[in-house]
């Protein structure tokens, strides 16, 4: 998601080699990048159907046999990005280096994907904002099993244990917000000492709430 679907090549017209479920496949691919894109760079709100046409080199036809709308190829880009955002942090979890290392580490990973990702980074956290009330709905839905993963990962047995993972992960992704809106890509990463410092103080109060 990260390559501007403009330098994309069109399919050739006739006979080209491929199926036709893989011209389908290509196209949604391009249409969804391209949305992509265009929400980091213009805003969802100021994006069009035409400007996806044009950046994804696809028919209005085309674009209306995989999406019912604007908002269903949005979905579609967003879908795409939080896949890609999860499986890069989740591959960083292995139990046996530790459970807090891990999450540290975790940590990590997803200030290193945004500040590698601009278009996913302004997609998953700025442009989900303002797509309206539904992607906000899935935006607390995915925050809110993420912290139910991190709970069970490090072993959060109380409500109190539970809040804390819940703080945690809420002042990640509100410190990652803010430097995404100021164009702060540098400082996403500058983030990871200080982040790795919250983590570290969230391990010590489960260390004294296991031997109250």
């Amino acid at each position: 998601m990260d390559s501007p679907a403009g330098k994309r090549e069109k399919l050739p017209p006739g006979r080209h080699g491929l199926s036709r479920e893989q011209v389908s496949a290509s196209q949604r691919e391009r249409l969804v990048a391209a949305m992509a894109e265009l929400a980091a760079e213009k805003g969802y709100t100021a994006v069009t159907v035409a400007d996806v046409l044009k950046r994804a080199k696809v028919s209005r036809l085309t674009f209306y046999q995989h999406f019912s709308d604007k908002a269903d190829c949005f979905a579609a880009a967003y879908d795409t990005a939080t896949e890609a955002l999860l499986h890069r942090v989740t591959g960083t979890l292995r139990e046996e280096t530790g459970r807090w290392e891990s999450i540290e580490r975790a940590a990590g990973a997803y200030l290193d994907a945004l500040a590698a990702e601009p278009v996913l980074a302004r997609l998953f956290l700025v442009e989900a904002y303002a797509a309206g009330p539904e992607f906000l709905r899935r935006r607390i839905a995915l925050q809110s099993s993420v912290v139910d993963a991190l709970a069970d990962f490090v072993g959060a047995g109380t409500a109190r244990q539970r809040l804390a993972c819940e703080a945690m992960l809420g002042a990640i992704v509100a410190m990652a917000t803010t430097r995404i809106v100021q164009d702060d890509f540098t400082g996403l990463r500058s983030l990871r000492d200080p982040l790795g410092g919250l983590v570290r103080v969230l391990a010590r109060s489960f260390d004294e709430d296991e031997h109250i």
